[in-house]
């Protein structure tokens, strides 16, 4: 009932030309690990955007265990916040919580990462991921210059937990470019794994995709076969690639995609052990996740920019999609550093 009337008097107050306050209002931001830096860089920009806008944030980070995360999230709902921002570790695992969160209507705003199969979602932010596969897939065929040599080209693919919703979109962006060029004959996957299940890696961890890279590269690439590109949908699971090469590959280097400009893996990008990757600043995700909740707590209409594409499991969640965009060696400079989200000190150790 509290909700209720909160956002009643909220709307009402919007009627009469007044601005609503901040001050005294809880957000809970659930984040899934801080073991990578795209997390840390996205719970801290948020809670200082809202504590820019006067909110109180609760911000937890859930060691990647998803017992961890429920019971934060239920320690949040005990507390009384207003709203949660939650990136699920397992868009699966939520339901029971929040459905806790919706007995005490509390809106729900999934963070990046679909939560699936709840009712309890109000909204969704996120970046353009079938947009982030799509740019993957078109870097290797220009990298390759596969519109004009006949290959064949040996690529190999590395995607990350099937658990999480995006990789549908990761992947399935990515193979709609690459997939012709499959049929042609222009590339082929030595290995022969090439469904999302074959090229998954468990909680998109560096050393499972390593584990499996390895195998890969022993089994098929021993003999001096050439690897020409790696589909890697971020950059957790392309680090697992390029230290299996490191360790076991002597054939030429090949093409390595990435995704979120991880610290770790700018210094590969300078020296030319990864690609590229697709970066999704977090600064612009975060202004808009503020922008939402200032509009929820407010009673007023919601800003989203998709309401076709992304469906939980319940329905579709009204969305707002950031783009993204790719990072190379050509224009790291100018994305990362000069626009403050790293330091040259930190991609240079």
């Amino acid at each position: 009932m509290y909700k209720k009337v909160l956002l009643a008097v909220a709307a009402a107050t919007m009627m009469m030309g007044l601005t609503v306050s901040a001050e005294g209002e809880t957000i809970g931001v659930s984040m899934p690990t801080k073991d990578l830096q795209r997390w840390v860089q996205d719970g801290e920009n948020m809670q200082a955007q809202l504590e820019e806008k006067g909110y109180t944030v609760d911000l937890q980070y859930a060691a990647n265990d998803v017992q961890t995360q429920v019971s934060q999230i239920e320690n949040m709902i005990a507390n009384g916040d207003q709203l949660l921002v939650i990136s699920a570790i397992e868009g699966d695992s939520l339901g029971t919580v929040l459905a806790t969160a919706k007995e005490a209507e509390i809106p729900v705003i999934a963070y990046d990462r679909l939560i699936m199969n709840t009712d309890a979602v109000s909204y969704y932010a996120t970046f353009d991921n079938y947009l982030v596969g799509k740019t993957q897939g078109e870097y290797i065929v220009e990298a390759l210059d596969l519109e004009n040599q006949d290959g064949p080209f040996n690529l190999e693919m590395v995607t990350g937990d099937p658990g999480d919703n995006n990789v549908n979109f990761f992947f399935g962006g990515a193979m709609d470019v690459l997939q012709p060029y499959i049929d042609e004959g222009k590339l082929v996957v030595p290995s022969g794994q090439m469904t999302k299940d074959e090229v998954a890696t468990a909680g998109w961890d560096t050393a499972t995709a390593q584990s499996r890279f390895e195998n890969i590269l022993s089994s098929f690439y021993a003999d001096g076969t050439n690897l020409d590109a790696v589909l890697a949908s971020n950059d957790s699971t392309a680090l697992g690639v390029v230290n299996a090469l490191a360790a076991n590959y002597t054939g030429e280097y090949p093409v390595i995609t990435g995704q979120d400009c991880d610290i770790a893996n700018v210094p590969h990008i300078v020296d030319g052990t990864q690609a590229m990757s697709v970066f999704k600043d977090t600064r612009t995700l975060a202004a808009q996740v503020v922008e939402m909740v200032d509009a929820i707590l407010a009673g007023e209409e919601v800003p989203v920019n998709d309401t076709e594409t992304y469906d939980n499991g319940t329905g579709i969640i009204p969305s707002f999609l950031c783009e993204p965009v790719a990072v190379t060696v050509d224009n790291y400079e100018e994305i990362l550093i000069d626009s403050g989200y790293y330091t040259a000190d930190q991609i240079e150790g």
